[in-house]
């Protein structure tokens, strides 16, 4: 039995760092660029394993050079390989743009994760069937997160559900089965329709949710932290404050980690704080899923706080 299966998108990230946004029609020189592996699903995968969980990954890599490269990637960091598939056409890549202050803007190509579909996952029941945890994202087809979800209710397991990139046509009826929904607050704004400009909106709209049936929604909020909210109120776990350098992969990189340490019996409240911990540390490093530490790696960061 595997700890965490995580059923969802692999990219090659395309990253171009900027002085400033060009304006329309203007041509800018960029300081540097460089390529890496992403892909929400990937990332969170990466996460999890580099911290310790056994991982599998059910994904569709693309018939090119980069596919290869995918696949060879998932197995360095030891994850389970058997539900990578290699689709018709080409990988799905991730052009991202970070600016001086560390925010990013990004646009997303599925390529081969569109051929990620329902009847992908009825070829994996095995590798579904057997793990603690399902962790879905928003980059493959809504339908192939919904088989997903009523497959692990046929077969007992939770689900957690990161509702990014954000789609206005997600089903709650689908949201109110999983056990934990983790948008932030963006995302929740798109699904409910309500504003989450402050933390008491924020808990006003996952309140919503909590009535059509959510069991446990975690609103990542930036430095804030995550807001925990049940039908029983909520909780902020507070974020720690870094010097971040860019926050590409952050909220992956707490998914995953969370996701580790659910997996591995932690209770919820301090699985996020080691979470918002794991976050934390990959903002103050470069790149994506090589901004990840391994458990190893983690044990030898300085965590004291970095003010800004």
């Amino acid at each position: 039995m595997t700890d965490i299966t995580v059923i969802g998108s692999n990219m090659i990230d395309l990253i171009t760092y900027l002085d400033r946004m060009p304006v329309e029609g203007e041509t800018i020189e960029a300081p540097s660029f460089e390529m890496g592996f992403g892909g929400k699903g990937a990332n969170q995968a990466v996460a999890a394993a580099r911290l310790g969980s056994d991982v599998a990954m059910i994904t569709m890599v693309g018939n090119d050079e980069f596919g290869k490269q995918q696949l060879q990637n998932f197995k360095t960091n030891q994850i389970n390989t058997a539900g990578v598939g290699i689709g018709s056409c080409s990988s799905g890549t991730a052009p991202i743009f970070v600016d001086p202050t560390s925010d990013n803007r990004i646009l997303i190509i599925k390529g081969a994760n569109a051929e990620l579909t329902p009847a992908v996952l009825d070829q994996h029941q095995d590798l579904i069937r057997q793990t603690k945890l399902i962790v879905l994202q928003q980059e493959v087809p809504l339908e192939t997160n919904y088989h997903a979800i009523d497959l692990a209710q046929q077969f007992g397991i939770p689900v957690l559900l990161n509702p990014a990139p954000a789609n206005r046509e997600l089903n709650v009826d689908y949201v109110s089965k999983v056990q934990f929904f983790t948008p932030n607050e963006t995302e929740l704004a798109t699904l409910t329709g309500m504003p989450t400009t402050n933390l008491m909106e924020i808990e006003a709209a996952a309140q919503h949710l909590i009535s059509r049936g959510v069991s446990n929604i975690i609103v990542t909020v930036g430095s804030k932290g995550a807001l925990w909210v049940t039908v029983n109120g909520s909780q902020l776990i507070p974020g720690q404050h870094v010097h971040a350098v860019d926050t590409t992969g952050a909220g992956d990189s707490f998914i995953g980690s969370f996701a580790h340490y659910f997996a591995a019996g932690e209770p919820i409240p301090v699985a996020l704080r080691h979470a918002n911990e794991y976050a934390s540390v990959t903002v103050t490093r470069y790149g994506t899923q090589k901004s990840y530490p391994t458990l190893a790696e983690l044990d030898q960061v300085q965590t004291a706080p970095v003010r800004r």
